[in-house]
């Protein structure tokens, strides 16, 4: 009796040990993720990783991915822990690579600190890596845990993970609308649809994103600055992208002016006038020339949205914010482009003859869609934000 007694004591401590290393593995991996989310927007065309070194139930070091895509996350946080990391346990929130690219592996850096133990929440599927760094880090000794948080990494990374699949970025569309689903009144002219909290957080995504696109038509129209406007993230404005198929960006517009402190991507057809890409050019601009289509599925004003895509992503784009207009909004939808939607919608109607947020198209074919899940919703002061991601 005594010793049955005994057993089930032990039992006990030893379930109660194991949660709690559960628990400890899932604050860990949390933090991993929030420091990876600080590269949001600056790390293209490589992944915004996190990592954080533990040893002994005391974090001895932290990293993140850097502007420009290096030093990666497990360097970073390897050396900020020295030699405390010999025999420490790794988090981090992609599998660390495991080829010499512009920097050597991260595979090999862990082997040499003397890390024991490493937990991934998700692989990479950069065929060049594809489950060789874990695989590298098992033939070395060091137990490998792979999953926890997967979900949450897989959407940090929807990124990197889009082009690296498909070739494109991964593509978020922003819309503010009215109560009666209208993005500006009679004419085109812009009104004022949010308020300053859904303004502050339109600007922090701005900065979380590699580049911002809208058509040429909003740029005649507000010629906008598409820049991060939050005090002291000026630095963090994405780059900006407009379609301009003709080529008809005035060089007067505020874009070009600021060309050489944001940069711009001008994206062209490739019968564009060789003048005015020149003209461009030397204001600081990028022109981006697209061959010509007639294929209406994938057809915005003669480009086509595929190919812009690719030309985005050859160029290290992997988080991409469409903010505008109705007509670029619709063809993305349309086209089956939209892997993300910020719909903000605020408490006043606009009226009939204002613009609808998706040009010909209804708004259910977000709210509603089959292709399209809501995944949150919140207030933002007198406006609401409800966000969907692809289902």
């Amino acid at each position: 009796m005594i010793f049955r007694i005994l057993e089930d004591q032990l039992r006990e401590k030893s379930s109660a040990a194991k949660q709690a290393a559960r628990e400890a593995d899932r604050r860990y991996m949390q933090l991993a993720l929030s420091l990876g989310r600080r590269g949001l927007g600056r790390t293209w065309p490589n992944p915004a990783v996190g990592a954080v070194v533990v040893k002994d139930g005391v974090i001895v070091g932290r990293g993140w991915t850097q502007p420009g895509g290096r030093p990666h996350a497990e360097p970073e946080a390897l050396r900020r822990a020295g030699e405390a990391a010999r025999g420490a346990t790794l988090y981090v929130t992609l599998e660390p690579c495991s080829h010499f690219g512009k920097s050597p592996p991260c595979a090999d850096a862990i082997i040499a600190a003397g890390i024991s133990r490493v937990v991934a929440a998700i692989e990479d599927p950069n065929p060049e890596v594809a489950g060789e760094g874990h695989a590298k880090l098992r033939a070395a000794g060091i137990a490998v845990d792979v999953g926890l948080f997967a979900e949450e990494a897989a959407r940090d990374h929807a990124g990197h993970f889009r082009r690296v699949r498909e070739g494109r970025p991964h593509v978020i569309l922003k819309l503010a609308v009215s109560t009666d689903d209208k993005i500006g009144a009679a004419g085109g002219k812009p009104v004022a649809i949010s308020g300053e909290a859904a303004r502050t957080r339109v600007h922090l995504l701005r900065a979380q994103s590699d580049a911002i696109l809208v058509g040429i038509g909003t740029v005649l129209a507000d010629d906008p600055l598409l820049t991060c406007r939050l005090p002291g993230m000026a630095a963090r404005s994405p780059a900006r992208v407009v379609l301009d198929r003709a080529l008809r960006i005035p060089g007067t517009s505020r874009m070009v002016h600021s060309a050489r402190e944001t940069p711009l991507w001008v994206v062209a057809s490739e019968l564009a006038e060789a003048a005015a890409a020149a003209k461009l050019g030397a204001a600081g601009a990028q022109v981006l020339r697209i061959a010509p289509t007639s294929t209406p599925e994938v057809d915005l004003k003669g480009l086509d949205l595929k190919a812009v895509l690719h030309a985005l992503s050859a160029n290290g784009i992997t988080r991409l914010m469409v903010e505008g207009g109705s007509r670029v909004a619709s063809s993305f939808v349309a086209a089956d482009f939209v892997d993300e939607v910020w719909l903000l919608r605020g408490r006043e109607a606009i009226g009939a003859s204002g613009v609808a947020a998706l040009d010909a198209l209804p708004l259910s074919e977000i709210t509603q869609s089959p292709r399209l899940k809501l995944r949150a919703s919140e207030a933002l002061g007198s406006d609401t934000l409800s966000i969907y991601e692809r289902a």
